[in-house]
This record gives C-alpha cells, sequence and structure tokens, in this order.
C-alpha cells in the first residue's frame, strides 16, 4: 500500500473514533436528563455501550494506520510530538466518558445535563490543536 491510501484509511478510522468521542457524552447528556424513566435510561446506555465499543475498535485501527506510517514513511518532528501526547489526552477523555457511562449503567449518581454539556465541549478544544499541528507541521 503506498503512502496516500495509509494516510487516507488513518483519516477515516480517526473521523470514525472522533464521531464516538463527540456522541458519547452527547449520551451522557441525554442520559441526565432521562430523570426517572428508566426504559429510556436503559435504551441510551445500551447505545453508549454500543458506541463506546465501536470507538475503542477505530481507535485501535486508527493507531495501527497512525504506526504504519510513522515507521515506513518516518514522519517526524516536534509537533508529531505534541500531537500524540494531545491525542492521548482525547483517550483519556474517551475512557473517562465510558466511566462515566458504567456509572450510569449501575444507576450511581452522575453529574447533571449541564457539567455534560461543558464536558462535551473539552473534545473540540483539544481536537482543534490537533488538526492544526497535522495541517501545519509549525515545527
Amino acid at each position: 500500500m503506498n503512502y496516500a491510501w495509509i494516510k487516507t484509511l488513518h483519516i477515516l478510522f480517526v473521523m470514525a473514533w472522533m464521531a464516538a468521542v463527540f456522541y458519547l457524552p452527547r449520551i451522557l447528556v441525554n442520559i441526565g436528563e432521562a430523570g426517572d424513566h428508566a426504559a429510556v435510561r436503559e435504551r441510551l446506555v445500551l447505545m453508549g455501550r454500543r458506541l463506546y465499543r465501536f470507538g475503542h475498535i477505530m481507535f485501535a485501527i486508527s493507531l495501527l494506520f497512525g504506526l504504519i506510517l510513522w515507521m515506513h514513511f518516518k514522519i517526524s518532528g516536534g509537533w508529531l510530538h505534541v500531537k500524540l501526547t494531545l491525542v492521548a489526552l482525547l483517550f483519556a477523555y474517551y475512557i473517562v466518558s465510558g466511566r462515566f457511562l458504567k456509572k450510569a449503567a449501575a444507576n450511581l449518581p452522575l453529574p447533571g445535563s449541564i457539567y455534560f454539556r461543558w464536558f462535551n465541549e473539552v473534545a473540540l478544544i483539544l481536537v482543534i490543536p490537533v488538526i492544526y499541528l497535522v495541517v501545519a507541521k509549525p515545527f
């Protein structure tokens, strides 16, 4: 496979993972707003679990293609280190989202929907510099 195809597949799976990163906290907002509606909460938890699993698979595949790019095509630079640090933070954020989902599944207390609306914005704050670093490669 050539560079363009590997990079295309990497971007595709990153996009799929980011969809999960952005949507899982939105499911948490809806769980927070579901209140005492047990059927609604159960459905949202089920959706969240499936999305969380999907996101892990997409992350793993995007990581695999990223490693191929790095090892085979010798992609390097200071920007890459910063990007990977931010991606690690995004992955940690995703794990935290999954832990909130597990709490919801166990009917443990969660922060309110307003908290999750703000929590949802953390991913955007982290992904904007990632995109800039990949596009500009400033250092």
